[in-house]
C-alpha cells in the first residue's frame, strides 16, 4: 500500500536526479553561493553599536515653529483623549490644536484639506500608534535595528 507507493516515488525521484546532474548540482550550489554572498555582505557592513547617551537638558523647545500646528487623532477613546491632552497642554504653554476624528478615513480627508502643519495620530491600541504626515506613514518603535 502506502509504503510501496512511497518507495516507488523515492526511486523515481532518485532516477530523475541522477539523469539531470547539472540541475541537481545547481539546486545545491546556488543556495550555498547566496549564503556565502550574504555572509560576505554582512561582514562588509557590520552592525554599529552606539553607546548610551546621558540624560541632559536640551533646553527649551522653539515653539515659534508650532504656531497653527494641528494634531488630529483617532479613535476618540478615553485613553487617546488623555494622552493628547497631556501632549497639548503639559509640554507647551499655549497648547497645540488637537482634533479628534471618528475614523481613519476622516483623519485622511482632514489631512488632505489642512495645511502642511497637520499630523495625524492613529492609536492602534494602548501601547502603539502610527504618525501620519501629509505624504508618509511613520511607525513608532522604541528599538530601531541597523540595516
Amino acid at each position: 500500500g502506502v509504503w510501496r507507493q512511497t518507495r516507488a516515488l523515492l526511486f523515481k525521484n532518485c532516477l530523475i536526479k541522477c539523469r539531470t546532474k547539472k540541475s541537481s548540482v545547481q539546486e545545491i550550489l546556488f543556495p550555498l553561493f547566496f549564503l556565502f554572498w550574504l555572509i560576505l555582505m554582512s561582514m562588509m557592513h557590520p552592525h554599529r553599536k552606539y553607546d548610551e547617551v546621558d540624560n541632559i537638558n536640551l533646553g527649551s523647545l522653539d515653539t515659534s515653529m508650532l504656531v497653527d500646528f494641528v494634531i488630529g487623532y483617532t479613535p476618540p477613546t478615553r485613553m487617546a483623549r488623555e494622552i493628547m491632552k497631556k501632549v497639548a497642554f503639559d509640554n507647551f504653554e499655549d497648547g497645540l490644536i488637537t482634533e479628534e476624528y471618528l475614523s481613519e478615513e476622516e483623519l485622511q480627508e482632514a489631512s488632505a484639506l489642512k495645511t502642511s502643519k497637520f499630523v495625524g495620530v492613529v492609536f492602534k491600541d494602548g501601547m502603539s500608534y502610527q504618525l501620519r504626515f501629509p505624504d508618509s506613514v511613520v511607525m513608532s518603535s522604541i528599538y530601531t535595528e541597523s540595516r
